[in-house]
């Protein structure tokens, strides 16, 4: 649905996205991260046919068409990072707007509404409106059309609890129905809770592209188990380490890093020396980690 070919973009000497190659398929849901000025907006509103590569493609849609083009661009929906709306205007007044404008069905508005979740809140003045409720309507305008492909930039920045919960609801259902969510975040909980897969970009580039099943095999290597016991047994940190490479005593605590299937081959190991597990912990990596390794912060 939506495939990068060697995407680059510079504004004059200013390198934004470099030679990036990537394709989001029909019914899945990735996120896009990376640090401010990574280039994630960039690569966004390329899909979006409001910039125009300096050289590759961007074809969106399927049949796959330049994302220009206007086929491609009545196939998707975009939510900008900031939206604004016209103070005057209720939010009801910006929502039938932008029907018209999209040639949705009337009772899309309603339907959107209840989504957005405005408490009541649709025929008052937009001006009078909360950040977060300005970017909950935002996102029930994103929803208006039918599009089989939805882009959405920070989508979540200003969302109190309720807004999460009302949005995840949203991404669960459009995955589903067969549609395409592309999104970008700084909220790595969005990462985990929806994402299908998710593309890191670095100074323009795509550091790394990482499925579900990938993604958590790279966070179970980052997996650490600890183990509180009743003094040290002589000899047992090295057969551990014969499993374990990277464990390690931290006072009366062996801490033992690795995927979880590692853990009861040395649990084993401990019995068998006789030693007294006084405290057992365990936890598994962590994406904020990984994503900091990623982009290449501290571990």
């Amino acid at each position: 649905m939506i495939a990068y070919r060697a995407f680059t973009k510079r504004f004059g000497p200013h390198r934004a996205v470099e030679d990036l190659t990537l394709s989001v398929g029909k019914g899945e849901v990735v996120a896009l991260l990376g640090p401010n000025g990574s280039g994630k907006t960039t690569t966004l509103k390329a899909a979006a046919g409001l910039i125009a590569p300096t050289s590759g493609e961007v074809l969106v849609g399927d049949p796959a068409r330049p994302a220009s083009a206007a086929p491609a661009r009545a196939a998707l929906s975009f939510l900008p990072q900031k939206v604004s709306f016209p103070e005057s205007l209720s939010g009801r007044e910006v929502l039938e707007f932008y029907r018209a404008l999209r040639g949705a069905p009337a009772e899309r508005t309603d339907a959107v509404l209840r989504f957005a979740s405005l408490n009541g809140a649709s025929g008052r003045a937009v001006g009078t409106y909360s950040g977060g409720m300005v970017q909950r309507l935002g996102l029930a305008v994103a929803l208006l059309p039918d599009a089989p492909v939805i882009l959405l930039d920070e989508p979540t920045a200003a969302l109190d609890p309720d807004g999460l919960c009302a949005f995840y609801g949203l991404v669960d259902r459009t995955r589903r129905e067969g549609r395409t969510v592309f999104f970008t975040s700084h909220q790595l909980g969005d990462v985990e809770r929806m994402a299908d897969r998710f593309a890191v970009l670095v100074d323009g580039r795509l550091a790394a592209c990482l499925g579900g099943r990938e993604l958590r095999d790279r966070l179970s290597e980052r997996g650490v188990m600890r183990l509180r016991l009743d003094g040290p047994a002589p000899g047992l940190l090295e057969r551990v380490r014969e499993r374990a490479p990277r464990a390690v005593w931290a006072g009366d605590e062996m801490v033992v890093p690795g995927p979880a299937a590692l853990r009861p081959a040395v649990l084993d190991l401990v019995r068998a020396a006789g030693a007294e597990v006084r405290g057992l912990t365990a936890e598994e990596g962590r994406l904020d980690g990984l994503y900091a390794e990623l982009v290449g912060g501290p571990k």
